[in-house]
C-alpha cells in the first residue's frame, strides 16, 4: 500500500480508490481495478493477474449510444458467473444495470462533442427501471455480489429512490455497499455535494460507492464514501504525448497517454489519492440524522 492511501486510513475509515482500467491492466498491476463489462464480455479468455477486480455494468455507454439496455439481465448474470469462475475471490462486486438520470441521457443531444440518443423517459421511470433491474438480477442469482445503485437528479429524487427500493423489499440500510449514480458530470458543484451528503445522511457514511469521480469530486465528498472509481486519467492522458512504455505484445509506442498503464498508475498516485486524502482530512462539516429508508 502506498503512503497516500495509508495516510487516509490513519485519518478515518479508508475510502478505497478503484482505478478505471483496460482488461490488459489486470495482468500487470495489483492495484484495485474497475473494469467495464463491455470490455470483458466478448473476450474468449480473461487476463490473469493477482489484484482485486470490480465490474462496472457499462450503463452510461449503453444508454448514451442505444437509449436502452441491449445486454439483458440474463446475459449480464452469465457474464458475472464467468468472471467469478475465473477471478474467484479477486472479484469483489459488480454494479447493477442501472438507469442514469443525467439530462443528456434522458433528453439526448450533443454535449462536449459526445452524442446522446436520449431515452425520452422521465426521471421517475429511470428510477423504477433501476429498482426493477436490481430485483431481476437478484432473482436470477442471489449468490453474486451485485450492488444496488440509487439514481435521481435532486436530493429529493435520491431519497425517493431509496424509499422505492425499500417499498420493493430491499432495505438499503442492510446493504454493505450502495452505489450513487448520475453525479459524475456535476461532481465539482454544490449540487453534487448536496446530493451525496443527503444520501449519506440517510444511509450512513462510508457506505456509498461514487461512480466516475474526478479530482474535484474526491476533494469535496471523499469523506462520505466507502469507495470511488475514476477513469479520468484516460481523458487527461489524451492531451499528453505518449511515452515509450509498452506492455508485452504491444506493437509500437503509443501516441498519447490515454491507454498507458504507467500513466494511469502515475495519475492514481500523484493526483487521485492525494485528492482523496484532502477530501478525508479536510471534509465539509456534516450532520447526520439516520433513519429508516421507508
Amino acid at each position: 500500500m502506498n503512503t497516500g492511501q495509508s495516510a487516509i486510513s490513519a485519518a478515518q475509515k479508508q475510502p478505497l480508490f478503484l482505478m478505471g482500467g483496460k482488461p490488459s491492466f489486470l495482468a500487470h498491476t495489483s492495484v484495485p481495478l474497475f473494469i467495464p463489462n463491455q470490455h470483458l464480455m466478448d473476450r474468449t479468455k480473461l487476463p490473469g493477474g493477482t489484484g482485486p477486480v470490480w465490474i462496472d455494468s457499462g450503463g452510461f455507454s449503453e444508454l448514451q449510444i442505444n437509449g436502452d439496455w441491449t445486454r439483458t439481465p440474463q446475459q449480464y448474470i452469465g457474464d458475472l458467473r464467468w468472471y467469478r469462475d475465473v477471478f474467484g475471490d479477486r472479484l469483489q462486486w459488480a454494479a447493477q444495470q442501472d438507469w442514469m438520470c443525467e439530462d443528456a441521457i434522458i433528453h439526448g443531444g450533443t454535449f462536449n462533442k459526445q452524442h446522446f440518443v436520449g431515452t425520452g423517459l422521465s426521471v421517475r421511470e429511470h428510477q423504477h427501471r433501476t429498482v426493477g433491474n436490481y430485483l431481476d438480477l437478484r432473482s436470477l442469482d442471489d449468490t453474486l455480489r451485485i450492488i444496488p445503485v440509487i439514481q435521481g437528479r435532486t436530493p429529493a429524487d435520491y431519497e425517493y429512490c431509496i424509499n422505492l427500493f425499500d417499498r420493493s423489499g430491499i432495505n438499503l440500510l442492510k446493504e454493505p455497499t450502495v452505489g450513487i449514480g448520475s453525479v459524475c458530470r456535476i461532481q465539482g458543484t454544490e449540487e453534487a455535494s448536496d446530493i451525496v451528503e443527503h444520501a449519506a445522511s440517510i444511509l450512513g457514511p462510508n457506505r456509498l460507492h461514487g461512480f466516475g469521480f474526478k479530482i474535484q469530486g474526491l476533494e469535496r465528498v471523499g469523506h462520505l464514501g466507502q469507495s470511488f472509481d475514476s477513469h479520468a486519467w484516460s481523458k487527461d492522458g489524451r492531451h499528453k504525448p505518449g511515452c515509450d512504455f509498452r506492455l508485452p505484445r504491444s506493437r509500437k509506442p503509443h501516441q498519447t497517454e490515454a491507454n498507458c498503464l504507467r500513466y494511469a498508475l502515475w495519475w492514481r498516485e500523484k493526483k487521485a489519492l492525494p485528492a482523496l486524502l484532502r477530501g478525508v482530512t479536510a471534509p465539509r462539516q456534516l450532520r447526520f440524522d439516520f433513519g429508516a429508508a421507508a
